[in-house]
């Protein structure tokens, strides 16, 4: 079987290389990938930014989607032919269990990823596939849709209420889908008027060029009259704003920390509108599973930005840091 491996911490540390097809273990699943998808993650993954202490070389990757070609003889919950997608941690399965670190192993990170044919994935690590969706849509769901729907569900989102997302890529795409078909208004920031007239097209009701205007989180709550959540990428470089653009009993959702990770903050302005910070980190499969019940409920397809052939995954994956795509970025894995 064909497959990347991550061999080293650098630009040029992906590198294609060929295995014989895997046999299944008791507990595991093996998987034809058909699509994968590029997360953010997996470009600090690779560079070692994330962990610079995982163990080398590492299949890369922890979305994709494919078809069950064969299972281990304990295996009750798929069979060949189940259409699936994999799950980014792969022993979480609901909030009751809370957090530690055997729960925390991801695909693509501590464990093999699906960036080949033939992925060997626990059967905890996956979950069946919307029905309406096709492999390359499937491939987009378990890091960033997975993310925005925790984040909407931790703030419990309802009919009328406004969230405030941040840029154009997976989570906030996936953000404002998700929020418009609760039947929320939502407000994006970009600094591309070419991107915000794109995601007007998807149903968001109020645009902001975060370059032209600095002072965005006033802007956001002048459109809205106070936000119920900002699901929030930036940290240090754009949490004072978040909290700007905040109603009373407002939710922020720190998702990532792309513009810094350390930040002195206002402790009155979090008291005096009972502001409520949340941590969010993915998700468990229940809340996988009801998303993806959501998703095909509501007809719900992910926006893909662009698609790559397997040749040119490593492009796709150092590329991502440029932040030029809007939506998601899929790899086919017709190989």
């Amino acid at each position: 079987m064909k497959l990347v491996q991550l061999e080293k911490f650098s630009d040029q540390g992906l590198i294609f290389t060929e295995r014989g097809k895997p046999s299944p273990c008791l507990g595991e699943v093996i998987v034809k990938i058909k699509a994968a998808s590029v997360n953010y993650r997996d470009f600090l993954i690779a560079h070692g930014f994330y962990n610079p202490n995982l163990s080398l070389p590492l299949i890369p990757l922890s979305d994709g989607a494919g078809e069950v070609v064969e299972v281990g003889n304990d295996v009750k919950s798929f069979k060949p032919g189940d259409r699936v997608c994999s799950m980014m941690f792969q022993n979480w399965h609901n909030y009751s269990q809370g957090w530690s670190k055997s729960r925390s192993i991801s695909t693509g990170c501590d464990a093999a990823g699906v960036l080949t044919e033939y992925a060997v994935l626990p059967e905890s690590a996956l979950v069946k596939m919307p029905d309406n969706l096709n492999f390359a849509e499937a491939s987009t769901l378990p890091c960033a849709a997975v993310t925005a729907w925790a984040c909407l569900q931790t703030a419990d989102i309802q009919k009328g209420d406004t969230v405030v997302l941040m840029g154009t890529g997976g989570v906030s795409i996936f953000g404002l889908q998700f929020a418009k078909a609760l039947g929320a208004n939502v407000i994006i920031t970009s600094s591309s008027d070419e991107k915000l007239k794109r995601a007007e097209v998807l149903g968001a009701d109020g645009l902001i060029n975060y370059k032209e205007n600095t002072d965005w989180g006033r802007q956001a709550f002048e459109l809205s009259g106070g936000a119920k959540l900002v699901i929030e990428i930036g940290g240090a470089g754009t949490l004072v704003q978040s909290m700007e653009a905040l109603g009373v009993g407002g939710h922020i959702c720190s998702i990532g920390v792309i513009k810094g990770g350390n930040i002195e903050i206002n402790l009155f302005q979090i008291m005096f509108k009972n502001i409520h910070l949340h941590g969010i980190t993915v998700g468990p499969r229940e809340i996988q599973q009801q998303m993806n019940e959501f998703i095909a409920q509501h007809d719900i397809h992910p926006v893909i930005d662009r698609e790559f052939d397997f040749e040119d995954s490593p492009g796709a994956i150092m590329g991502i840091k440029a932040g030029n795509h809007f939506g998601k970025i899929v790899i086919n894995m017709d190989i």
